[in-house]
């Protein structure tokens, strides 16, 4: 029997990101996936999974009250302990910045089970920004056995916090296998919004752009901010399609839908499938987006990106010039928008030296490295540094 590996997914981000990981395993035929649903996001975990085909060989039940952070993380703990005493893996993988992350982690080490961190080396320098994930990811740094750093910036993160140079391998990040295989399937669109947007975008009749501003952070005034902004890009270039799938929260939906209100040319939807964002992201001219994970597909196509936040630890986006860091301040982001709106080469040469967080070869590179680190195959070499490095 081949050797069982864990990957661990909670959250919608987590299984796009394992989903790839678990069909270069079976590809390769040297490993077998086993795909954990932690329990932490059930429904969207599998909605995710859904997408590439597959759906979790393991669904851990927990058991919620009050909903809290320390709740969720001894919760699951407790299951996945019970399920690494059961079916005890070769190996774990986790995957970010999660809860869930962070109790595979722990859960694996304590049974002495090699920890396989996927996207380390991820650092914002602060420990209340992002919160809790800043924490999670450097407590799981210093749990794994092999960490596998999507980016160069990332390794040498973990290498400056004295991690062995044999244990990090720059794989680049899956989330651009994942989002350039679910993009080419050109799925239909469910939304007839977002369908009747995709398809002037497509015919030359309108620019889309994508407008995504989901983290807590930018709740409340600073989301009012880029709602005006919207409305002023909007109102100024009568070619320009919006689309913004609001936040699930009611109280956020009803602010975006109040901020937009009477807006032309502007497409509010229901948090989108993984396909269709993709789908979506693909045909866009330019994203304005609070996403990490935007930030790390959107190069793949070729669009360039304005952050709706005032740090992000995706600064490779910003080293290579396919991103800008504009916050929630209005004036600066109607301004950013329309240099790119009014100059398509500056659009075009904020892209032109590809995505700096992968090549679409990162699944593979990671099934060899844990193929790797059982003996069962030489280790990968790693990503080649992209050309503005």
């Amino acid at each position: 029997m081949l050797p069982e590996v864990l990957l661990i997914a909670g959250t919608r981000p987590e299984a796009i990101k394992l989903a790839p990981v678990a069909a270069a395993m079976r590809a390769a035929g040297r490993l077998s996936p086993v795909l954990v649903a932690s329990g932490q996001h059930p429904a969207m975990v599998a909605q995710a999974l859904a997408a590439f085909g597959v759906e979790a060989d393991v669904t851990l039940p927990l058991q919620r009250v009050t909903g809290s952070q320390p709740e969720l993380l001894t919760e699951m703990i407790k299951r996945l302990d019970a399920l690494l005493a059961e079916r005890p893996p070769a190996a774990v993988v986790v995957q970010g910045d999660t809860t869930t992350t962070l109790a595979g982690a722990m859960a694996a080490f304590w049974r002495r089970i090699p920890v396989v961190h996927l996207e380390a080396g991820l650092r914002s320098g602060d420990l209340d920004s992002p919160f809790p994930e800043e924490a999670n990811r450097k407590l799981v740094g210093q749990l794994a056995a092999l960490h596998l750093a999507p980016t160069a910036l990332a390794a040498t993160n973990l290498l400056d916090e004295s991690v062995n140079p044999a244990n990090v391998l720059i794989t680049g990040n899956t989330v651009v296998d994942a989002a350039l295989e679910i993009a080419a399937k050109e799925l239909p669109f469910e939304d007839a919004g977002v369908a009747a947007a995709v398809d002037a975008a497509t015919h030359g009749q309108a620019r889309l752009v994508l407008v995504t501003a989901h983290r807590r952070e930018s709740w409340g005034e600073p989301l009012d901010r880029i709602l005006r902004a919207v409305r002023r890009i909007v109102a100024a270039y009568p070619d320009i399609r919006v689309v913004l799938p609001a936040h699930a929260n009611p109280a956020v939906r009803a602010q975006v839908e109040a901020g937009l209100a009477g807006v032309p040319r502007v497409t509010i939807t229901d948090p989108l499938p993984y396909p269709a964002l993709a789908r979506l992201l693909s045909h866009a001219y330019l994203a304005l987006t609070d996403s990490g994970g935007i930030q790390e597909e959107a190069p793949s196509f070729k669009v360039p990106a304005l952050v709706l936040r005032e740090v992000t630890e995706r600064v490779e986006s910003l080293h290579a010039g396919c991103a800008k860091l504009v916050g929630t301040d209005e004036e600066l982001i109607v301004s950013e928008a329309a240099r790119l709106l009014d100059d398509p080469m500056l659009r075009q040469s904020m892209t032109a030296g590809g995505n700096p967080y992968g090549d679409g070869l990162a699944s593979q590179r990671t099934e060899q490295a844990v193929a790797a680190l059982l003996g069962l195959t030489a280790a990968p070499s790693p990503m080649p540094s992209p050309s503005f490095a």
